[in-house]
């Protein structure tokens, strides 16, 4: 199946970095990465939050406080993302926030095939011995990484805001 054409060096277009908001540790270097490249290159950045499909499907009312719950959840993180963009000199990129909720590389796929803008995704990867991550591992090195939609920087998570300052 053809993937949407990206557009964002068209007129009216600006090129966005999707970044996966969490809390792991390299997130933090996935941020400063995705924000340093956006600053030098004219572009934005994407932030997305996906809520996992939940298991209390036969009980609407747990179900629907779990959703409340994780849906305040990614707006905390997203607020403390773009505190963390003024530490790196980029509080001025003013991100666009999306919440989505579903299978995480499903979701994903279906936001960059209809957001035209967005050219990138960046990851962090762990660097402790249980591996990259669990995103890292199902998209960069899973059955859909040949496959997928648009190019996937993976950063590793011990790289300072210096190192990425030298880098991007």
């Amino acid at each position: 199946m053809p993937h949407r054409k990206r557009k964002v060096f068209e007129k009216g277009h600006r090129r966005k970095l999707l970044v996966v908001v969490d809390e792991s540790p390299e997130f933090d270097a996935a941020l400063y990465f995705a924000a340093r490249v956006a600053r030098r290159t004219g572009g934005t950045l994407c932030f997305v939050y996906v809520i996992g499909p939940g298991d209390f499907t036969h009980w609407i009312g747990v179900e629907a406080i779990r959703r409340e719950e994780e849906t305040s959840r990614a707006n905390a993180l997203f607020r403390r993302a773009r505190i963390k963009l003024a530490t790196v000199d980029c509080q001025d990129l003013e991100p666009e926030e999306v919440i989505l909720e579903g299978q995480t590389n499903e979701e994903l796929v279906e936001l960059i095939e209809s957001d035209e803008d967005i050219a990138v995704l960046v990851l962090g990867a762990a660097s402790d011995a249980e591996g990259p991550g669990p995103l890292v591992s199902m998209l960069a090195t899973g059955k859909g990484a040949g496959t997928f939609p648009i190019p996937i920087y993976i950063v590793p998570g011990t790289l300072t805001p210096e190192d990425i300052q030298a880098l991007a």
